[in-house]
């Protein structure tokens, strides 16, 4: 079952001469708990592919389903309640709370959702992170690796349908990124996770189970 699907999704800048076509007629579909890397050269449309995946900005033309709901026959509010609920991120900044403990960052989102955190899932991520000796840990305590692996803990503690991670070894050696993103794919294995990784590295891109190509707007290879 697909639970991420795109159908001719166009998103243009500017008119005429000038118009750039970041995307420009993209159809893509990811299965449950796949883990698919979509890898171009900067400027290829990647990150903007990205972004109307999780809803950050709407397209000019096409849809974007996650989880059966056409994302973008949402209006702001609603859309944001969404992303917050059934999206996952994990960027190349971290965006951790630096007043805030490693505990604290990872519930935030679902404590701003006033939902009940479940502890017990969220400690089996901890654990299966190798996070659980530093929950009381302030993010400027933490070395690269683990401020990322609390990001992925965070983005997987609210069971989002997808998790979307954006470069998220970017700022990473290549050591602790192999470490990290073998995490994130036992993590996706153990959780049933459905995740979506945008990156310029190939050897990073191997570890997925899908390789899908962006060149000018357009998938040549999926």
């Amino acid at each position: 079952m697909d639970i991420l699907q795109t159908k001719a999704l166009k998103k243009y800048y500017g008119t005429g001469d000038t118009q750039v076509r970041a995307l420009d007629r993209v159809d893509l579909s990811v299965a449950q708990g796949e883990f698919v890397a979509i890898v171009g050269t900067s400027g290829s449309g990647k990150s903007t592919l990205l972004h109307m995946l999780g809803g950050l900005d709407r397209p000019t033309a096409g849809t974007v389903t996650v989880d059966g709901k056409d994302i973008f026959t949402l209006k702001d509010e609603a859309l944001t309640i969404f992303r917050r609920r059934k999206i996952g991120f994990v960027f190349q900044a971290y965006n951790l709370v630096p007043v805030l403990s490693v505990w604290e960052n990872i519930v935030l989102p679902i404590q701003l959702d006033g939902s009940p955190v479940d502890e017990q899932f969220v400690r089996q991520v901890v654990q299966t992170l190798g996070l659980e000796n530093r929950l009381d840990s302030l993010p400027s305590q933490l070395s690269g690796g683990q401020q990322q692996r609390v990001a992925i803990a965070r983005a997987l503690a609210t069971k989002p349908a997808i998790l979307l991670a954006d470069e998220p070894t970017g700022n990473l050696d290549s050591k602790t990124s192999q470490d990290v993103l073998g995490l994130m794919k036992v993590t996706g294995q153990k959780f049933g996770q459905t995740m979506v990784m945008i990156t310029h590295n190939e050897e990073i891109a191997q570890l997925a189970d899908r390789i899908v190509r962006i060149e000018d707007g357009k998938i040549v290879r999926s």
